[in-house]
């Protein structure tokens, strides 16, 4: 079973560095503020209303995309606008080139958002005229991905983006029937599909995988790995996707013991946090290493290193000896977690 540093639920090779501040309301930031490095710990309910009530109303996207107070967020190549900290959103008859519509809830005021998916378009053929309330000019908004966004929004904006380019990766990639191969009708606003031929309903599915910190016994040191992809520029906590039949807690034990030589004892579940690369939910443990004497599997991990708490502190502060994840992960979430703990 490949690792999250393999066949990766979520690379974190653009990782860059980034600054803890408190979270605002509505989650709205000013510019130059990045989110709290453990806010993809998620342990609250979530902030977006997702309208799910709308869905099954009659011709509802039909209406929406003809009302000029409705917002829009484009995605193009998994990516959307971000503009001084939040998602751009444009009125519906704004948008050209956009293959797919769905509907993806209400803003904080009530406002409908919908998602308006465009693929062969290149993203300068996409009309955005419209900004937010309050705007920065609308040549400072650029296309970004979750990994990218992730350290500047927070809150609603940042439960949108992940929504929004999950959603589209799933209305592109099944819009033939995986059964039968027939082209599939969008219903529920663009959550569900229908296919004309054989019957079967298709909905968007998720790919669970773990990631866990691993801890020495005393709790002074933190195992963390290298991907060979990263090239030893940076290290991370374990991950791998769960396999057929398999319980969560068994995925962590066999993903390390594979890819570390390390046995785990006391491994608890932390937090999780969707990651649409396409479709994976991080699932985060923490564990305490049995055996120490780990090592690198050689292929997926090119080198496994224990690291102590002052060598975390100074890493999170970008001075080595080791880069980590940058701040729109869980890897990143779970290594200030632990080494917050005891800080």
């Amino acid at each position: 079973m490949h690792s999250r540093v393999g066949r990766h639920p979520g690379p974190d090779a653009h990782a860059t560095p980034d600054r803890a501040q408190a979270v605002e309301p509505a989650g709205r930031r000013r510019r130059g503020q990045s989110v709290d490095e453990r806010e993809h710990m998620i342990v609250e309910p979530g902030l977006l209303d997702r309208a799910g009530e709308l869905r099954d109303v009659p011709g509802v996207l039909d209406g929406l995309r003809a009302d000029p107070s409705t917002r829009t967020i484009v995605v193009h190549d998994r990516r959307a606008r971000v503009t001084d900290a939040a998602l751009l959103r444009v009125p519906p008859a704004d948008v050209v080139g956009a293959r797919d519509w769905a509907l993806l809830g209400r803003d904080p005021d009530g406002t409908p958002v919908l998602l308006a998916v465009v693929e062969d378009a290149p993203v300068d053929a996409v009309a955005i005229d419209a900004v937010p309330a309050d705007p920065a000019p609308v040549d400072t908004a650029i296309w970004s991905a979750v990994r990218d966004a992730g350290g500047v929004l927070a809150g609603v904006e940042a439960e949108l983006l992940i929504e929004a380019v999950a959603a589209a990766d799933w209305l592109t990639a099944f819009r033939f029937c995986p059964a039968c191969g027939a082209e599939t009708e969008l219903r529920q606003a663009g959550w569900s599909r229908h296919c004309p031929s054989c019957g079967r309903e298709h909905f968007p599915r998720t790919d669970p995988a773990v990631i866990v910190a691993i801890e020495s016994a005393d709790g002074e040191r933190l195992l963390l790995g290298a991907n060979a992809n990263w090239q030893g520029r940076m290290y991370s906590t374990f991950a791998g996707f769960l396999e057929a039949g398999e319980s969560l807690e068994t995925t962590v034990h066999r993903e390390i013991l594979e890819e570390a030589g390390v046995r785990l004892r006391n491994v608890r579940y932390v937090s999780s946090q969707p990651w649409p690369y396409p479709r994976s939910l991080m699932l985060g443990f923490r564990a305490t290493a049995v055996d120490e004497d780990a090592v690198a599997d050689g292929d997926e991990i090119i080198d496994v290193r224990w690291l102590t708490r002052a060598e975390i502190a100074t890493a999170l502060r970008g001075e080595g000896p080791v880069g980590l994840p940058g701040p729109s992960s869980i890897a990143r979430a779970l290594i200030v977690d632990w080494y917050e703990e005891r800080a």
